[in-house]
């Protein structure tokens, strides 16, 4: 008589994620904790540029002009003109040079038409480095 096999079923084995969870996190919270981040600036190879010889540059001083504006008229370097001086003198002076700085100062009561006109003056010439101070 033959004998009868038994049917084995075998279930599929289950793998325990959690657990497997559990230690990925242990070990990452291990290497997070225990790592010394690098200083990335130390390491950094920066040429930077040497500094320039300043004395070997010899600079001219710039030139400056010193207008004023008072309510009798104007005053170029403490000296009193008036409007077509003032005209032909910067015009002169945009001749020549046009790297000039001018300081114009107003005093408290000169007119408002006095600066615009000094201005105006500059702006024909082409003089282009102007600075407006009250007094």
């Amino acid at each position: 008589m033959a004998r009868k096999r038994r049917l084995v079923v075998e279930h599929p084995g289950e793998l325990n994620l959690v657990a497997m969870i559990d230690v990925a996190f242990q070990l990452l919270n291990y290497f997070i904790i225990s790592s010394r981040p690098l200083d990335v600036l130390a390491n950094l190879d920066i040429l930077r540029p040497e500094a320039d010889d300043i004395s070997t540059k010899e600079e001219e001083p710039p030139q400056m002009l010193e207008i004023l504006v008072h309510r009798d008229g104007y005053a170029i370097q403490k000296r009193n003109v008036g409007l077509a001086e003032l005209d032909r003198q910067l015009t002169r002076l945009g001749g020549s040079s046009r790297n000039v700085s001018v300081v114009i100062k107003c005093t408290g009561n000169s007119p408002h038409a006095g600066l615009v006109n000094v201005l105006d003056v500059c702006a024909k010439v082409g003089l282009t480095k102007l600075a407006v101070f009250s007094m």
